[in-house]
């Protein structure tokens, strides 16, 4: 969602270079988005990392349990937690892009919050039911944002942009119909029951119906990036976005069932190349606002943006366990 929205204002800042940092300052070399060695670190690094941290859990055998407490810390809160936090060096320490959107920035999570107290207020479920379904479209949007981005550094033909949307799309929908055909698992978004549990029968029938299609579609994706290699013209971020996708949402709820494989397949790839594109971009914009809070905070370097992320992050999740799950003691 956050992509999309970027390469739109990345368009409108032509108008001035007071509202938006250039494109070109924090994009790569085309067709990649931000160079070829960092896509390969960002994209197919996470996927690596998450995959070999599954490999891992089966080798000391803590695969098919509950993530341990080493695993919510860093992966949860170090990298799911921090990486919405640093939604501030794209937004909210940038003084033009806040002067830009005022109502917006300030009236949306003030929004949020009464609209999450009226539903808690009505039942804790149905406030947990929608955060996990918010949370669901918000990773497969992120996911899909990605892969604009990449269109837009080198546009494919029609059918080709269609075979790599509707692939993508399939890549994580499937799982999701799959898991929700087999309720309870062992792992669960946020809480145990937050995803609807409709007749199994029903459930079932469609995600068998949806498998061929999914399998389909993967093999002509296969197919096509093969050809389009053999004649020069692939789209190597593409295939690299699409096949790491396929991979962890398989690999963490397809094929696994356990809170451990879930939680280090779905937390790294969506907030390890989220991370790379604000850090890039509070770089840029720290750089042409060097007085502001932002540039004192990039000029610091990358080690202190990131300990901020994580103090805000650790301090987020004090006040859960202090008032609302009181889990961690031995942290908090």
């Amino acid at each position: 969602m956050g992509c999309a929205r970027l390469t739109r204002l990345w368009q409108r800042s032509r108008r001035g270079p007071e509202v938006t940092a250039p494109r070109a300052a924090v994009f790569g070399e085309a067709p990649w988005l931000f160079g070829a060695r960092l896509d390969l670190l960002l994209f197919g690094g996470s996927a690596a990392l998450s995959l070999g941290l599954l490999l891992l859990g089966y080798v000391l055998g803590i695969s098919s349990g509950d993530s341990p407490e080493w695993v919510w810390l860093v992966l949860v809160l170090g990298v799911d937690v921090a990486h919405v936090w640093s939604t501030l060096y794209r937004v909210y320490l940038d003084p033009a892009e806040l002067r830009r959107r005022p109502l917006v920035y300030a009236g949306v999570p003030l929004c949020c919050y009464a609209a999450g107290v009226a539903l808690h207020a009505s039942s804790s479920m149905l406030f947990w039911r929608a955060l996990a379904y918010l949370a669901l479209f918000h990773f497969v949007r992120q996911q899909a944002g990605w892969l604009k981005l990449y269109h837009r550094r080198l546009p494919p033909g029609r059918w080709d942009a269609m075979l790599e949307v509707t692939t993508l799309y399939a890549c994580m929908i499937y799982p999701v119909l799959q898991w929700h055909a087999h309720l309870p698992r062992r792992f669960a978004w946020f809480v145990q029951g937050d995803f609807l549990t409709v007749p199994s029968t029903a459930m079932i029938a469609l995600a068998s119906a949806a498998a061929p299609v999914y399998g389909a579609l993967l093999v002509a994706f296969g197919l096509r990036s093969a050809q389009r290699f053999m004649r020069g013209d692939v789209h190597p971020g593409v295939v690299l976005l699409v096949l790491s996708t396929a991979a962890c949402w398989a690999a963490g709820i397809v094929l696994t069932n356990a809170d451990y494989a879930f939680t280090v397949t779905n937390v790294l790839i969506h907030g390890i190349p989220y991370l790379g594109l604000t850090l890039l971009y509070g770089q840029v914009r720290g750089a042409q606002l060097p007085g502001s809070v932002l540039g004192r905070i990039m000029r610091a370097g990358l080690p202190v943006a990131l300990l901020l992320l994580l103090g805000l992050a650790f301090a987020e999740e004090w006040l859960w366990d202090r008032f609302v799950w009181q889990e961690r003691a031995w942290l908090f």
